[in-house]
């Protein structure tokens, strides 16, 4: 490109509409519409357009315009690719009742190579080629652009390029502009410097939640206690096509309902969930808003374009209280819905599971150290090797919001130790007296150096009416067809559940 090539993009850019003061105060809000914890960040390193980003943010700017009275127009470049063109909003600070927007647009016809050759279409061109160890100059009328360069010369013939290496074009053809550009028509009663807030929504950026836990060792004659460490971190993508410095920063939690196509709605901004409590007042601040949580970071924040940053979202917390559990489910894996007569096939749902999973369980309260609302996201558990002092992963999980006083369950894996069967003993079917009978044995080996509490989960997906009619343990009954037998076992030892189910209807 031409120095005099880059003096007409420059004019063509700056005449004859005004140009905007450096931006002063940028307030963003950040929404996320991704499932928790499905995000991958190698997704987003190579950058991008931002349209498989899952997210989208309210943006706020002020800044100063020199306005004339009367007729003005206004062209702002540094804004985000992806807007939303049908939010964006115009208000003089200065002058409001005075100032109005007669018709404001958003261009975005780029200057690339492809566009710049369409428009030279049936113009005169000229190219620098690379051929026989010399630069050649050639010129001649473009004709096609497909495959090549095809240059027409005076005398009729015609000659295809290939592998130019640069292209001289007179002047920059009109309709074309560097960056992503908002156009405000405006008419103004009073002239000199006004203030003015704009705001626009866009997509291409995204927030998610992410946890670190660090578990630590059942304290002495309590096997299932332990305590937690738990960290907070907010991760942000920005693929929008700006960046935004110095901003005030704000993350929703929380399902926002979004019509399509999607409008701004100023009334409906909430944010992400750090902790009410935080130890410094730099850090998220965290409230109820409307039925969502707003997080409001209390230092100015820059969200670069095209970057992948990580702020805390709530102090460290440490020593909150949990539990370990373990739970064998022999029919995983398998569906059981609600079907519209009874399930007499005597074979249906009898495979077996082996696998023993691992929870952990604690209790989101001011008096478990923690009592703050959770965002949804990715739960990574740690635990210290004290052979060397080094933390290794031991299972991660995804968590929906979660409000404070609420129970959190993760799921880590399955125990290598611990081992179930189940299998059916006995069934027996009457269909004309309407009932029938199953009989379910369950066993479970603890071959860990330790004892173990084992929670066995059975579904009773037969029929809707049922009762327990013998069994060899107590149990609890969960829900309307789930109930849980307790196993406490000895190291090595193995715990046997026998029960009778009966299906009336």
């Amino acid at each position: 490109m031409t120095k005099k090539f880059i003096a007409v993009l420059v004019s063509a850019l700056t005449s004859p509409a005004l140009l905007a003061q450096p931006a002063g105060e940028t307030a963003i809000t950040i929404y996320s519409s991704a499932q928790a914890g499905t995000l991958s960040p190698q997704t987003f390193k190579s950058g991008g357009e931002g349209q498989n980003v899952p997210g989208y943010a309210l943006v706020r700017q002020s800044r100063d315009f020199n306005l004339t009275r009367g007729r003005n127009v206004i062209r702002l470049t540094d804004v985000a690719a992806n807007i939303d063109p049908t939010t964006v909003s115009f208000e003089s600070l200065t002058d409001p009742r005075g100032t109005h927007v007669l018709d404001q647009s958003f261009e975005f016809d780029l200057v690339n190579t492809s566009k710049l050759l369409q428009k030279y279409l049936d113009r005169d061109i000229g190219v620098v080629q690379f051929q026989a160890n010399r630069m050649e100059d050639i010129s001649g009328t473009l004709v096609g652009t497909q495959g090549g360069l095809v240059l027409k010369n005076a005398d009729g013939s015609v000659r295809v390029v290939n592998g130019y290496s640069q292209v001289k074009l007179p002047e920059l053809p009109g309709g074309l502009i560097s960056k992503p550009t908002l156009v405000w028509n405006l008419s103004a009663e009073k002239q000199g410097t006004h203030k003015a807030r704009y705001g626009y929504q866009t997509t291409g950026i995204t927030w998610w939640a992410d946890y670190n836990l660090t578990l630590s060792e059942a304290p002495e004659g309590s096997a299932n206690a332990c305590k937690l460490d738990v960290g907070a971190w907010v991760t942000i993508v920005n693929q929008s096509g700006a960046g935004y410095d110095n901003a005030k920063l704000k993350l929703v939690a929380g399902d926002v309902q979004r019509a399509q196509p999607p409008r701004m709605e100023y009334a409906a901004m909430a944010m992400p969930a750090p902790p009410a409590r935080v130890a410094e007042k730099s850090g998220f601040q965290e409230k109820s808003f409307f039925e969502y949580h707003l997080y409001t970071l209390g230092r100015p924040a820059n969200i670069r374009n095209n970057s992948m940053q990580q702020i805390e979202l709530f102090p460290a917390a440490s020593g909150a209280n949990c539990e370990k559990n373990l739970v064998y489910y022999g029919q995983a894996g398998q569906y059981f819905g609600y079907y519209g007569a009874p399930m007499v096939d005597r074979s249906f749902g009898n495979t077996s599971s082996k696998k023993v999973d691992v929870y952990l369980r604690f209790k989101n309260s001011k008096d478990n150290q923690l009592g703050i609302p959770f965002p949804a996201g990715k739960v990574r558990v740690a635990k210290l090797d004290t052979a060397d002092q080094s933390l290794e992963f031991i299972g991660e999980d995804l968590i929906d919001h979660t409000p404070k006083e609420e129970t959190i369950q993760i799921k880590l894996g399955s125990a290598f130790d611990v081992v179930g069967e189940r299998r059916q003993v006995d069934f027996r079917v009457d269909s004309s007296a309407k009932w029938l009978e199953e009989d379910i044995e369950v066993k479970v080996r603890n071959q860990k150096d330790e004892a173990a509490t084992v929670i066995v989960k059975e579904t009773l997906y037969r029929w809707t009416n049922w009762s327990i009619t013998k069994r060899n343990q107590n149990f609890s009954k969960e829900d309307a067809r789930t109930i849980h037998f307790p196993l406490k076992l000895a190291k090595g030892a193995e715990g046997v559940v026998r029960y009778t189910v009966r299906y009336t209807w």
